[in-house]
């Protein structure tokens, strides 16, 4: 009797990533322009000679990957990993006093002017990382910037309540931001308390935006004398309706399409709305799909030219800069904050947000398709690993993760059966 042909042996073990002689934190931190912290310390005359600017960088983005709860928690990791912190840019380990002190004494414009420094080197070595992608939808054929701006409030302890009270007895910041949402990049952003309204903002954030340009944001933006001014500068804007808003109808047109229930041109009734905003609105009542449910929602535009359900898609894109606000907070250090002061919360929110533009850019490079959630777990369980940090996104960032390779058994089948086929079996 004929023995069996064993079948070639195929290697089982998971592959691993290549090792390395860096950290995958200082491979991060390595994104950020060498000197740069030191540099915008010294121009803002906030040096401290025992804990150097980068040093302070470094900690703060370690309790951001890490979500770290306190400043004893990162100078406790910080202390155990000191001969590898110190090879991060020359980083040392902070002692608890000192980190305090940096925190509420340094100017957080620094944190902020790092960040958008950050943000441009990054648009330079890799420009297809800022590079606005075709909208999908109903308005793919939209060849404009559309621009989407909205806040998020972070809740704080009573111990900041002297200088962020919101409402009566509780604290807040709040991040006021303006994202492309080409790429769901910001491209400005305003970090204080939570005593000021949305609409007080919107001036600032849309100062950037310019003719042909479209503005995307919810109804606690809509200020009749800011919108009028974006009408007058050529920008085009979707919003939804406030409940107090009294206007009277002048046109209305009707569309076969079902989900639109109202499409009318309407005028301010009121004698001070009708003087800040004096020109006639499109005011567009539609069923629109929000979070997989059916709404029925109306919204104003100064855009009387596309279709009612091209503005009622123009809105749901809107939800990309919701999704970046669930990115920030979900997955970095924004809930426990790690001093009470409004500096050490602004050098904390700015780093958190530098933090997330770091991670942004490794998903881009990496080409990382699984989630960002699933990004941040992988970097947080190797911090301090030293492995090559793109190869090892590169090899588990797809879905499914790398095919396992089996043995099989060809003579259990009809012979020849394994030049039909070269993919393993099982």
């Amino acid at each position: 009797m004929k023995k069996p042909v064993e079948p070639p042996a195929h290697d089982c073990a998971t592959p691993r990533p290549a090792k390395t002689s860096y950290s995958v934190l200082r491979q991060i931190v390595h994104w950020i322009p060498e000197g740069l912290p030191d540099r915008l310390a010294r121009e803002a005359d906030a040096d401290i000679r025992k804990f150097s600017c980068t040093s302070h960088v470094v900690a703060l983005l370690y309790g951001q990957l890490n979500r770290a709860a306190s400043l004893n928690e990162i100078c406790d990791a910080a202390r155990l990993h000191e001969p590898e912190l110190n090879r991060i840019r020359g980083a040392t380990a902070p002692k608890r006093n000192t980190f305090s002190n940096a925190n509420r004494t340094r100017d957080p414009v620094i944190a902020e002017r790092l960040y958008w420094q950050t943000f441009e080197h990054l648009r330079t070595i890799c420009p297809d990382f800022t590079q606005v992608k075709r909208h999908k939808g109903f308005i793919h054929r939209i060849m404009r910037d559309i621009f989407a701006i909205d806040s998020t409030t972070l809740p704080l302890s009573l111990n900041c309540i002297n200088w962020a009270r919101h409402r009566s007895k509780k604290a807040a910041a709040k991040t006021h931001m303006c994202i492309n949402i080409g790429n769901s990049l910001p491209t400005f952003a305003v970090v204080e308390d939570a005593a000021h309204h949305d609409s007080k903002r919107a001036d600032v954030l849309c100062a950037g935006l310019k003719d042909g340009d479209v503005m995307l944001a919810d109804r606690a933006y809509v200020d009749l004398a800011f919108l009028y001014d974006l009408s007058e500068r050529g920008v085009f804007f979707v919003l939804r309706e406030k409940e107090n808003m009294v206007f009277t109808v002048v046109k209305r047109r009707t569309h076969k399409d079902p989900r639109i229930l109202a499409d009318e041109t309407v005028r301010m009734s009121r004698k001070g709305s009708a003087e800040k905003y004096p020109e006639p609105l499109r005011r567009i009542t539609a069923i629109v799909e929000v979070d997989g449910r059916d709404m029925e929602l109306t919204f104003i535009t100064n855009n009387f030219e596309w279709s009612p359900r091209t503005i009622a898609e123009l809105y749901r894109a809107r939800w990309a800069i919701e999704t970046f606000f669930k990115e920030l907070k979900q997955t970095l250090q924004l809930a426990d904050f790690v001093g009470y002061n409004e500096k050490a919360v602004k050098w904390q929110v700015w780093t958190g947000l530098l933090a997330h533009l770091l991670l942004r850019f490794l998903k881009h490079v990496a080409k990382w398709t699984l989630s960002f959630s699933r990004l941040v777990g992988t970097v947080r369980a190797a911090i301090w690993m030293k492995i090559d940090l793109l190869g090892a996104l590169r090899l588990y960032g797809i879905a499914g993760g790398p095919q396992r390779r089996v043995i099989v058994d060809y003579q259990r089948y009809f012979q020849g059966f394994e030049r039909f086929t070269s993919r393993p079996m099982g």
